[in-house]
C-alpha cells in the first residue's frame, strides 16, 4: 500500500498539527502519521474511573482577546471550539513552602501581579518592579511571540546569557521574595546552575498575562485542530507508527510504517524528537558532526506524575495550582534529589469539567523523576496500540512512589487521604513511550545561559525537505509549540508571508 502527498509529518503532537493546518490552507496534500491510538502528543488526556485526566495541559496562558495565544488560535479558527475557565485572577499559582502556612499567590495582569506581591512584601517594591519590567522587556525580543516579523536577536548574547537564578538574586536580598518570584520553575524544569532568565520570561509571562483551564481536558484543542485540517483536505492517521525513512541522492522519499504501508512525500516534518528523528533516518545520512551535535544536546530532566481520582463530593476545588517546595532556599536544586528527599518539590493541579459545582472530581501532581531510577524497565514498551505489562516491581514501584507523594501532601491538606477514590500514575516512561520524547524528557532539550547556542535547533535539518517542529526547536507548552508549527512553515512559505497571513485574520477580527 502507498500513498503520496506534498507533506508528511510525522507526530500529531501540537507542533505537528499547527504545521499540518497552515500548510494545508496553503493547498498543499498534507497527511499527518501518528503511531499512538489517540492525537494529540502532550494534548493527550485519558480516563480513570470516569474521569479524565490531561498528561501535559495543566493550564494556558495569552488567551484572553487580543493576547497572542488568543491570536494564534484566532488564526489556526479553533477558538470557539475550546470551552475554557479563567483561573483565580487574585492568585492562579500559589508557592508554597513547609514549615510556613502562608500562600505566596501569582495574580493576573502585571498591576496585579505587582499589588498581590507587595501585600507580602511591602519593603520590596522597587525589585518587583524591576522584575516585572525584566520580564515585558525579555519577551519583546522575541518577535513571533508577540507576532512581529523578525528573528530571535541572537547577536544579542547577553539576552541568552543571562542565568534566571543570577537576575533575581541581582534585584534583591529577600530570600523568601526570590524563591516566589522563581517559584513556578517546575514550568520549564529550572536549574540554577544553567536556565537562562529568558525561558523564565517567556514560559510566565503569558500566564501573567492570562491563565486558563480546559475544561473537560486539553485533548478538546486536538480535536477542533483536527476538524480544521480535515476542513481543508488533510488526512490524519493514527496506529501509524513511522518505523523508518527512505532517502534517495540526499533527500528523504518515503516514510514506512509499522503496518505496512510506504508514504511518498516531496516535504517531511518529523514532530518526534530530533535524536529519534536522526535514529529513524539513520545517521549515515547527515554529517558527523551534526548527527554529534543532536545526539550530544542534554534532554531536561523527566517527571513522574500522581493522579488521583477523588470521591464525590469530598475535596473542594481549587481554581489555582500550587508550586511547593520543601526548602525556599533551594528552590533551582529541587532536581538534585536524594532518595531520601525526593520529591523536594511538587505542582498539584486540579481538573474541571462541565457544570462541576464545588468539589473537584481529580488531582494530578507532578514532580521532577530522573530516568535512571526507570532504567531496570527501560527495555520495556507499553502504547495503547501495544500493550506491554512491565510486570510486578514496576507496579511496586509506583505504588511506593505514589504512596511517599501522597504522604507529602497530607502535611498540606490533612484530610486528603479520606478524599481519595483511587490512585494511578505515570513514570518517565510512560511519557517516552505514550509522547515520544527522549528518555521522557518533559521539555524538550537543556537550555543553557553558559552556552545558548548548544542547544539551538534550527527547523531546517541537513537534508533538504526534513524539517523539524515542536518543543525541541526553542520552546516547550502550547504557546511555545504553536509559535514553533509557525517557525517551520516559514522556512517553508516565507516568514514575512506566513506572519502576514496570520495578522491580516487577527486584524479582520477587530475590524468587524
Amino acid at each position: 500500500m502507498s500513498e503520496k502527498y506534498d507533506v508528511v509529518i510525522i507526530g500529531s503532537g501540537l507542533g505537528g498539527l499547527v504545521s499540518a493546518i497552515i500548510l494545508a490552507r496553503e493547498g498543499y496534500s498534507v497527511c499527518v502519521l501518528e503511531k499512538n491510538q489517540q492525537f494529540g502528543g502532550n494534548l493527550q488526556t485519558f480516563v480513570r474511573d470516569k474521569t479524565i485526566f490531561d498528561t501535559g495541559v495543566h493550564y494556558i496562558g495569552g488567551l484572553s482577546e487580543g493576547q497572542n495565544l488568543y491570536r494564534y488560535f484566532k488564526y489556526l479558527d479553533i477558538l470557539d471550539d475550546i470551552t475554557l475557565k479563567k483561573m483565580d485572577e487574585d492568585g492562579f499559582d500559589r508557592i508554597t513552602f513547609d514549615n510556613d502556612p502562608k500562600e505566596y499567590r501569582h495574580a493576573q495582569g502585571y498591576e496585579n501581579f505587582k499589588k498581590t506581591l507587595l501585600e507580602e512584601f511591602p519593603e520590596e517594591e522597587k525589585a518587583i518592579d524591576a522584575y516585572c519590567q525584566k520580564m515585558k522587556d525579555t519577551c519583546s525580543f522575541f518577535p513571533l511571540y508577540g507576532l512581529k516579523l523578525g528573528k530571535p536577536y541572537y547577536e544579542n548574547t547577553s539576552l541568552f546569557e543571562l542565568g534566571a537564578k543570577d537576575f533575581i538574586d541581582s534585584i534583591t536580598e529577600n530570600e523568601k521574595l526570590k524563591a516566589v518570584m522563581g517559584g513556578s520553575n517546575l514550568l520549564y524544569a529550572g536549574e540554577g546552575e544553567r536556565t537562562p532568565f529568558y525561558m523564565h520570561a517567556l514560559s510566565v509571562n503569558s500566564y501573567i498575562e492570562s491563565s486558563y483551564r480546559c475544561i473537560n481536558g486539553g485533548s478538546q484543542i486536538t480535536k477542533a485542530l483536527l476538524a480544521r485540517l480535515r476542513e481543508k483536505g488533510g488526512k490524519a492517521y493514527k496506529r501509524h507508527e513511522v518505523t523508518k525513512f527512505e532517502t534517495e541522492n540526499g533527500v528523504v522519499t518515503a516514510v514506512q510504517t509499522a503496518n505496512g504501508k510506504t508514504i511518498y512525500g516531496d516535504i517531511f516534518i518529523s514532530n518526534v524528537d530530533p535524536k529519534m528523528t536522526l535514529e529513524m533516518i539513520g545517521h549515515e545520512n547527515f554529517r558527523k558532526s551534526y548527527a554529534s551535535r543532536i545526539d550530544n544536546i542534554e534532554s531536561t530532566v523527566a517527571a513522574f506524575s500522581l493522579y488521583l481520582v477523588l470521591k464525590p463530593n469530598t475535596f473542594k476545588y481549587r481554581n489555582h495550582n500550587y508550586y511547593h517546595f520543601k526548602d525556599y532556599r533551594t528552590i533551582w536544586d529541587v532536581h538534585n534529589y536524594s532518595q531520601e528527599s525526593w520529591p523536594e518539590a511538587y505542582m498539584f493541579s486540579m481538573g474541571i469539567k462541565k457544570d462541576m459545582e464545588e468539589y473537584g472530581d481529580n488531582i494530578t501532581v507532578m514532580t521532577y523523576m530522573h530516568f535512571d531510577e526507570v532504567e531496570p524497565w527501560a527495555n520495556t514498551f507499553n502504547t495503547a496500540a501495544q500493550k506491554n505489562d512491565r510486570g510486578q516491581t514496576y507496579e511496586e514501584f509506583k505504588a511506593y512512589k505514589s504512596e511517599i507523594i501522597i504522604k507529602e501532601l497530607e502535611k498540606k491538606f490533612p484530610d486528603l487521604r479520606n478524599c481519595i477514590e483511587s490512585v494511578y500514575a505515570s513514570t518517565p516512561l510512560s511519557y517516552r513511550d505514550y509522547i515520544g520524547c527522549n528518555k521522557g524528557s518533559m521539555y524538550g532539550y537543556v537550555k543553557d545561559a553558559n552556552n545558548p547556542l548548544k542547544s539551538f535547533v534550527s527547523p531546517r535539518t541537513k537534508i533538504k525537505n526534513l524539517y523539524f517542529t515542536g518543543q525541541s526547536l526553542n520552546m516547550h507548552g502550547i504557546l511555545g509549540v504553536t509559535i514553533s508549527g509557525v517557525v517551520t512553515c516559514s522556512e517553508i512559505l516565507g516568514g514575512e508571508y506566513l506572519l502576514d497571513k496570520i495578522l491580516k485574520t487577527t486584524e479582520e477580527e477587530k475590524i468587524t
